[in-house]
């Protein structure tokens, strides 16, 4: 058994196949004691939780699910380096609970051949036993047991909690020592033969018979060897063919096992669920359905999230009144209201979409139809250099990019998931609506066409297009520059269809609310602070009441500045340092852009609908300083649409980007980038407009 410190409790870590329900036992032995955190230096969560109770306190680690210790993705990478005991993000773990799914204990007991080569001290858990008995094929624990050895096996059904305090039981009385195999059990030749290779070379795990597979690509597991050393390594071990024979050699282990093991063959669950898959995976029937799902779910994420939201915003806003009211006038009142309050509603306001989206996509995962939409999205998402990996995470753009870019934790190809990350802010997310909206209304005419279509509708579908259009074009470019040599194959495991666990479920959607309000609450609600620093200082010795008093303090404002300062960055775009000021000040969130023109327009307070014709109004009346013309021509309103449908304005996207990536880097070259291409494409749409005389 490794060592620990003696002031920590025990720790094991729970390691399994993906789809063997581990999430649900983990979250069945710590329920709410459990905490969720990335592993040092890279951005894969890290669930620990404690188990409580009578007894001794033991901490438990969820590993990220994996079907082999041959790592090939980051989270494979972090289970076998947890249980090795190597390399930078390993967990310090005095134990291992290897949980194998009772309907196919064949599979598990591979990577349960792997952990045992470890040395770690074992116990298993054969979860979903109840579904096993369903159908008539419950495992027989005692045979496993005593084919392993003797070695402890715990039946569970963690849904319905049968078997969890006998498993709670068995951790609290520790995971003894003597529960560690100690022989290997895949020999390099059946003979035990060794085969000529640069052995002192490995490190020392790989240097166990069993494990020269183990190498752990991206962490310094040894004092190097170089590069150069390890591709011989790597030529000489698959020269040797111990890769194939150890590979066979664990699959015999299992054969030996299941042989101890008395359990019927037939899976009754498996047959239903392949009877479905007829439908599913049809190759008509099943993109229809695919379609048909993802569209209920983007709809119903729209449908459901928007007046949650406005309900937020409402509310929020009532309630900064009532805080000025209680509070009075001052510096510090300003600060705390329309600086600090304001950022908070501005990160809280973002909670409905992400809770009812990642209520849906959840769900599709846990019934098991999420692996089969990424099986039907990877055909045409691999002529951009993507994958079915990316599909559900890129879906939920078309609301916020922010549990978008949260999603894609779920792609093991690193260089996918960096793609994928880039180009998800292209996609025409929920808060450009507000903007989109006002200026369709405002300028683009209601012609007819077909006696269905109108004019300004097709404009809204372009927009949509538009983004569409380019985050494909932009992860072909992408997949071009950043394609390695070997990349990863989509390789998908079509799990059992399943009622889920509405506690499990509750539990995940609790974790991503909070891991959002963490990662992006912080940065937005800083943000928020310097946009209100910027747009309230220098003050007029006379504090404004008036909308045109209001106005002329924001041009004279350090946000108005700014914007004569950008001004002539912008004016070759047609927009004039007021549009600046609606371009900096939605860096906050885009829709700020329509509170903040109100502002420069001098649109007084009124209700929504009031105010919005207001301030259409005050956009039509707009002059321009130079020569006394419109301000908003269609050329003008066209190149902003289009310069809002590219441009990353959004401080919380570029915030969760930056945490993401591990990298402030990343995300400016994400800024700067959109920024350039939407000048760019608004310059363009400004210029086709004026040449078709439509200005």
């Amino acid at each position: 058994m490794r060592e620990t410190a003696s002031s920590k409790a025990p720790c094991y870590a729970l390691v399994g196949n993906p789809n063997v329900g581990k999430t649900a036992l983990f979250n069945a032995l710590t329920g709410l004691h459990q905490r969720v955190a990335n592993y040092a230096g890279v951005t894969v969560e890290r669930r620990e939780g404690v188990l409580c109770g009578p007894g001794a306190i033991v901490r438990i680690v969820d590993l990220p699910g994996v079907r082999s210790l041959v790592p090939r993705a980051l989270d494979e990478e972090i289970t076998a380096a947890s249980l090795l005991g190597v390399g930078a993000v390993r967990a310090e773990v005095d134990g291992a609970v290897v949980v194998l799914d009772a309907t196919q204990l064949r599979r598990g007991l591979f990577l349960l051949s792997q952990v045992l080569d470890t040395g770690i001290p074992c116990i298993v858990c054969v979860n979903m036993a109840d579904e096993a008995a369903a159908e008539g094929s419950a495992v027989d624990t005692e045979g496993l047991s005593k084919a392993l050895g003797g070695m402890p096996v715990v039946a569970t059904s963690a849904p319905c909690g049968d078997g969890v305090a006998a498993l709670a039981a068995q951790l609290r009385a520790g995971i003894a020592a003597n529960y560690a195999r100690t022989e290997s059990v895949a020999e390099p030749t059946p003979t035990g033969a060794r085969c000529q290779r640069p052995v002192e070379a490995l490190p020392t795990h790989a240097q166990r018979p069993g494990f020269l597979c183990a190498d752990i690509p991206g962490i310094n597991i040894t004092e190097p060897p170089s590069p150069e050393r390890w591709a011989r390594i790597r030529e000489a071990v698959d020269a040797s063919g111990l890769v194939q024979q150890e590979v066979s050699a664990r699959w015999r282990f299992a054969e030996h096992v299941m042989a101890g093991v008395r359990t019927a063959h037939t899976c009754r669950l498996r047959l239903r669920s392949d009877r479905i898959d007829r439908w599913c995976l049809h190759a008509v029937f099943g993109p229809l359905l695919f379609l048909l799902v993802m569209g209920a779910v983007f709809q119903g994420v729209f449908l459901l999230a928007t007046p949650a939201a406005d309900g937020i915003g409402s509310l929020f806003s009532a309630a900064g009144g009532g805080l000025r009211s209680l509070l009075g006038t001052g510096f510090f009142v300003d600060l705390l209201v329309d600086g600090a309050f304001a950022g908070i509603s501005a990160v809280v306001v973002f909670l409905p979409q992400i809770l009812f989206l990642f209520t849906f996509l959840i769900l599709l995962e846990d019934t098991g139809y999420l692996a089969r939409a990424a099986f039907i999205a990877d055909r045409p998402f691999a002529a951009v250099g993507l994958s079915g990996r990316s599909f559900a995470p890129l879906l939920s753009s078309f609301a916020c990019a922010v549990p978008s870019i949260l999603g894609l934790r779920s792609v093991d190809d690193q260089r996918e998931r960096r793609v994928a990350m880039f180009v998800a802010p292209l996609l025409t997310c929920s808060a450009r609506l507000p903007v989109y909206a006002l200026l369709i209304s405002a300028f683009i005419p209601q012609t007819l066409y077909w006696g269905l279509l109108t004019l300004q509708g097709l404009v809204l579908l372009g927009l949509y297009l538009l983004g569409g259009v380019l985050a494909a074009l932009a992860a072909w470019v992408l997949d071009r520059v950043l394609r390695k040599a070997n990349p990863v194959p989509l390789l998908l495991e079509l799990p059992i269809y399943r009622v889920p666990s509405l506690r499990t479920v509750a539990i995940r959607i609790a974790q991503r609310a909070g891991s959002f309000m963490r990662r992006a609450g912080t940065v937005i609600l800083a943000f928020s602070l310097v946009v209100w620093v910027l747009t309230t200082y220098p003050q007029a010795s006379v504090a404004p009441s008036t909308a045109l008093e209001k106005s002329a303090a924001l041009e004279g404002s350090y946000a108005g500045q700014l914007g004569r300062i950008i001004e002539p960055l912008i004016e070759p775009l047609g927009f004039d340092w007021r549009i600046g000021i609606g371009i900096v000040a939605s860096l906050a969130a885009r829709e700020v852009f329509n509170s903040t023109m109100s502002v420069v327009y001098a649109v007084e307070e009124t209700g929504q609908a009031e105010g919005d014709a207001n301030l259409v109004t005050g956009f039509r009346r707009a002059r321009r300083e130079s020569d006394g013309g419109p301000m908003f021509t269609l050329a003008t309103v066209v190149a902003l649409l289009v310069f809002y449908a590219v441009a990353l304005q959004c401080t919380s996207t570029i915030a969760v980007v930056a945490r993401e990536s591990g990298s402030w880097r990343f995300a400016l070259a994400q800024f700067l980038t959109f920024t350039a291409l939407a000048w760019m494409l608004a310059w363009c749409a400004r210029h086709i407009c004026l040449i078709f005389t439509l200005s």
